[in-house]
């Protein structure tokens, strides 16, 4: 259900999965996630730099997945490639579409060893698996030993895009939470939610509360591809759209609280 935005934003509720403790605490309860796949931008990982990792940004976001971890959530994660190489960079000059995605692949797995050293200094165990095999610097992607590590409480990075080009890490990020049969993807984005329009750009932009995969499909709501929203609608996988830049953001919607956006079938 669409909805303006406001400054003091209720807790959102996705049926069953996220429920708030409306007892005389005030405390959100547990997050009722098995398992979630988490999608961060490259862009993200800029901070206020203009290319690369700003490594307060990556500490941050292994914080909160850490804590995310501590509760009893199983993560996985996919980082774009974006802060250091966009395939279509190459396709709108003119030039081979193939190789620049191969090159946006490889900055996928630039950003997942960033990660993944960011989450190990927390002493957060974690595992790369790229879709693009390379075997000297992180595994290449099996679904049965990606599915070992996350029962053993591991965050698993997936990097390397599907490992083909002509499709996006959101897509790769839809694909893999379908594999691993997460409760929902959520998309840590630099916007609170889902919007009629850029926020940024259109002061008039309404955000959602609540949509449909099929309605963020039939508006062409820019929030992930196509082909990913279609992936998650047909593999009945929630999308939970926030801000990654807020502080402690995916931890407190994990919980029930904060600001989101919610794409689910009614």
């Amino acid at each position: 259900m669409p909805g303006a935005p406001d400054d003091n934003p209720a807790p959102f509720v996705y049926r069953d999965l996220l429920i708030h403790d409306s007892e005389d605490n005030g405390m959100a309860a547990p997050a009722r996630f098995r398992r979630v796949l988490l999608k961060v931008s490259g862009e993200a990982l800029l901070g206020s730099q203009p290319f690369g990792i700003d490594e307060k940004v990556v500490d941050r976001i292994a914080g909160e997945v850490g804590q995310a971890v501590e509760s009893g959530v199983e993560v996985a994660l996919v980082v774009g490639g974006g802060n250091i190489f966009r395939g279509m960079t190459i396709a709108k000059a003119g030039g081979n579409r193939v190789a620049g995605d191969h090159m946006g692949m490889l900055a996928t797995v630039m950003n997942a060893i960033g990660m993944h050293e960011a989450l190990e200094r927390r002493g957060v165990s974690s595992r790369i698996f790229s879709a693009v095999p390379m075997p000297t610097i992180c595994e290449t992607f099996s679904q049965q030993r990606a599915e070992r590590a996350l029962k053993r409480g591991r965050v698993v990075l997936f990097a390397g895009g599907t490992g083909n080009p002509f499709f996006t890490t959101d897509s790769g990020a839809a694909l893999r939470a379908a594999e691993m049969g997460c409760d929902a993807l959520f998309k840590g984005t630099n916007v609170d939610g889902v919007y009629s329009a850029d926020p940024k750009k259109d002061p008039n932009a309404v955000r959602f509360d609540r949509i449909t995969h099929a309605e963020v499909l039939a508006r062409g709501l820019q929030v992930m591809d196509a082909a990913a929203v279609a992936l998650a609608r047909d593999n009945h996988i929630p999308l939970i759209v926030f801000s990654i830049q807020a502080p402690n953001a995916f931890v407190e919607v994990l919980h029930g609280q904060g600001r989101a956006t919610i794409i689910a079938d009614q």
